[in-house]
């Protein structure tokens, strides 16, 4: 089945300890050490195929083990793998989880720093229905190929997470929905004396305008436990998070939401607020289970969970 959607993206082969706390500086503890498969891209591209969206991946990997078995396991997802061989280290993180299910991650991006537009086949991005790409990778990648793609009229999703200094905004006039958290949102706007605290302190409407000054015309602010914030041109809308859910793991839930919501643009045929509203549940199951792409939620999981919280409802829009 040809895909509809296409991650263009990072793959990190995930390095992780729990404890009970975070060490401090100089401080050695004990805690307990898990690997497996992460990276924005991948993490993504695994979201929107177990949420039942036929999808493609595009990454970079070294010559190891790391790569090797990354591209083995994606394929395993039913994902189509675009691999591109580079002369690096596949890329990987280390993140520490404390018992509040907290985390604190060092990425180094190897492979996926060398990702080029040459890697990436224009003939998959045109024939796409969506098009994903993150920060994890580099920047004028991400310009070349979300411009191919909207040119096609594929619909272009941008996760600028991490967020970078060498972001440039120009990169905007090719997405059409940019998806940053709290701090990515926070240093997208750049203003003096704006922070979190700022930001959970606006009223809709002033939140509306925020993202309305960004350029994109859809942005969706993805606001941890509160829910998230759909802006679009005419209208903006607070989506609930889901409550009574035993958090054990929140590293992946970004890319849970931006995973699920590209599988929600094809279920339900482009409405962005019915997307997101999906994207939630998404993200909402994955922090329940350990780990990053080993997290993401099978679609029945995920269909049988929104009806069994059917009474989480929008607030109005406006």
């Amino acid at each position: 089945m040809k895909p509809a959607v296409v991650v263009v993206g990072s793959f990190n082969q995930d390095l992780t300890w729990r404890c009970a706390e975070f060490p401090a500086p100089g401080e050695t503890i004990v805690g307990e050490f898990k690997t497996g498969p992460g990276g924005k891209g991948s993490n993504q591209a695994v979201a929107a195929a177990r949420a039942g969206a036929p999808t493609a991946f595009v990454g970079a990997f070294g010559d190891d083990s790391f790569g090797r078995d990354a591209q083995a396991f994606l394929r395993a997802e039913g994902i189509t793998v675009h691999a591109a061989r580079k002369k690096l280290p596949t890329g990987n993180a280390a993140i520490l989880v404390n018992h509040r299910g907290q985390n604190q991650i060092v990425v180094a991006l190897g492979a996926n720093a060398a990702l080029a537009p040459r890697d990436v086949p224009s003939t998959l991005l045109r024939s796409a229905r969506v098009v994903v790409c993150q920060h994890e990778t580099n920047l004028p990648l991400n310009a070349a190929v979300l411009r191919t793609a909207r040119r096609a009229g594929v619909t272009t999703v941008l996760n600028p997470a991490p967020m970078r200094a060498d972001f440039d905004a120009r990169i905007l006039a090719h997405t059409d929905v940019l998806i940053p958290n709290e701090s990515e949102f926070v240093a997208l706007i750049a203003r003096p004396g704006f922070d979190e605290a700022a930001l959970h302190a606006l009223a809709p409407a002033a939140l509306h305008s925020l993202c309305r000054s960004l350029g994109a015309p859809t942005v969706i602010v993805t606001l941890g436990a509160r829910g998230c914030f759909v802006s679009e041109p005419s209208r903006h809308t607070f989506i609930p998070s889901y409550t009574g859910l035993k958090v054990i793991d929140t590293t992946g839930a970004g890319d849970a939401f931006v995973g699920g919501f590209a599988a929600g643009l094809v279920k339900f045929s482009g409405d962005q607020v019915a997307a997101a509203h999906f994207a939630n549940a998404v993200a909402a199951l994955s922090v329940t289970k350990f780990g990053t792409a080993p997290s993401m939620p099978a679609r029945r999981t995920i269909d049988q969970f929104i009806r069994k919280h059917s009474h989480v409802a929008r607030r109005p829009s406006a």
